[in-house]
């Protein structure tokens, strides 16, 4: 019997195999189309995601300049006003003693006709009065020390002197130059004698 060839000359299993092959083909085509849509979508995601980062950074970049400028203009501004400060610190203080200059300088026209010096020692006695009122207003005060015991916080020892009394051992026995201190800050050390 003869085998029936189809007009191209092909036996039907021929056929069939080449089917087959075409069919492979056809479905490895598929899987290469599907998978360079997929890479060339994670492309696109990729570089979408990248683009996103980028714009992120510079969103970044520019807050931490704006951020720098802000800080650079409160330092240079604080900086101004520190030295404004420091240059007008005392003028309250100046003010408040410039009263006391006055009564001085009348003082001591009064003293150059005075006849009465009683009544002259009472002007001095009110100026001086006035002006440590200012200061304790300012918050100065006086240190006491005489009968107080030696404390190398507030006083400075010039000499020793032997102590009458064994009790005395270790006190202020006389003060040369007052102590000060400004709100509870010492801020001149009184210059005093130990006993011994």
């Amino acid at each position: 019997m003869e085998k029936k060839q189809n007009p191209a000359g092909k036996s039907a299993g021929e056929n069939e195999k080449e089917i087959s092959t075409m069919t492979e083909a056809n479905e490895t085509l598929s899987e290469e189309t599907a998978a360079s849509a997929d890479s060339s979508g994670a492309e696109t995601n990729e570089q979408s995601e990248n683009d996103k980062l980028r714009a992120e950074a510079a969103d970044w970049k520019d807050k931490y300049l704006r951020l720098y400028a802000e800080f650079e203009n409160f330092r240079s501004r604080t900086s101004r006003e520190k030295v404004a400060l420091i240059s007008t610190a005392s003028e309250g203080l100046m003010k408040d003693l410039l009263p006391v200059l006055d009564d001085f300088e009348r003082s001591l026209k009064a003293m150059e006709t005075a006849a009465d010096v009683q009544s002259l020692r009472e002007g001095v006695e009110l100026v001086f009065h006035k002006f440590t009122g200012i200061l304790q207003q300012k918050g100065l005060k006086a240190m006491e020390s005489v009968g107080k015991p030696f404390d190398a916080d507030f006083h400075e020892a010039i000499t020793q002197f032997p102590a009458p009394d064994p009790s005395q051992k270790g006190l202020v026995m006389d003060e040369v130059e007052k102590g000060y201190s400004l709100h509870d800050k010492t801020i001149r050390f009184a210059k005093v004698v130990i006993g011994a």
